[in-house]
């Protein structure tokens, strides 16, 4: 096996996404192919309704793929168990939490339930772990807050401290700057930035914020109407990828600052 090949993490190849049913089948996206390299941040964008939550859904086995293969660490999904995917894999979603009362520790620690016993008791390791993931997201000083006393910003933090503590190779968010002001999507986007760099982790979000995402993704994933792109964001820029991505009579993009602007 090359060096190239064992440090792809997540590949798609042939992949349909949709949705089946007894009487019919709907095809969102189609011919997906892409293999996303280990320690990277990916940002996965497009229109909105152009399917990338369907998308993220099939790379986590929420909903099943129509078509194709994907592989993660060059096993494929459909053979990996669900106990075995929740140590490879975590994820972060955008559904309002149901356990708010909870404390800030008390959530984090949920992320360490795939290696637990039944009755969920934490090993000395666990409890490293927890504090360790704490500290990385730079929340130790809340963890005994209760989650309902959180602001947004402070909450998708918890959340992605929750991540990092089930220790897994892949992290996916699914809009993780949803509900937040500029300032602290900049500052969760960056923080994912940091946590490849520091972690050697995979993270794999979906944004609506792709001038965001051009400027700190490693790698980016492209939906648009007819095919779906995966490469640098120089390289799609060069390409002009973005440029398809909305109608030209409102909205341009930039190739030279790599951001979009209303056009006047």
């Amino acid at each position: 096996m090359s060096k190239k090949s064992q440090n792809i993490i997540l590949k798609a190849e042939q992949l349909s996404i949709g949705y089946k049913t007894k009487k019919a089948e709907t095809v969102v996206a189609s011919n997906i192919n892409f293999e996303l390299q280990q320690g990277q941040l990916i940002g996965l964008v497009g229109a909105n309704g152009i399917g990338k939550s369907t998308l993220l859904r099939t790379l986590i086995k929420v909903q099943p793929a129509l078509s194709g293969t994907i592989l993660l660490d060059d096993k494929d999904l459909k053979s990996t168990s669900t106990t075995d995917l929740a140590k490879q894999l975590s994820i972060v979603l955008t559904e309002q939490l149901t356990s708010k009362n909870l404390s800030v520790y008390e959530l984090v620690a949920l992320g360490r339930h795939p290696y637990t016993n039944w009755i969920g008791n934490l090993t000395d390791k666990d409890i490293s772990i927890i504090n360790s993931s704490l500290k990385q997201v730079n929340i130790f000083d809340l963890k005994d807050k209760r989650c309902y006393e959180l602001s947004d910003g402070q909450l998708q933090k918890v959340m992605i401290a929750r991540a990092l503590a089930q220790d897994t190779d892949v992290i996916v968010l699914d809009e993780p700057t949803t509900h937040l002001d500029m300032y602290h999507k900049a500052y969760i986007l960056k923080l994912l930035q940091k946590l490849t760099k520091e972690t050697g982790k995979t993270i794999l979000f979906s944004s609506h914020e792709i001038d965001l995402a051009i400027q700190l993704c490693d790698t980016m994933i492209v939906m648009r109407k007819d095919d779906v792109v995966c490469g640098q964001p120089c390289q799609l820029i060069s390409k002009g990828v973005f440029e398809s991505l909305f109608p030209e009579d409102l909205i341009l993009f930039d190739d030279k600052s790599g951001s979009f602007r209303i056009k006047k």
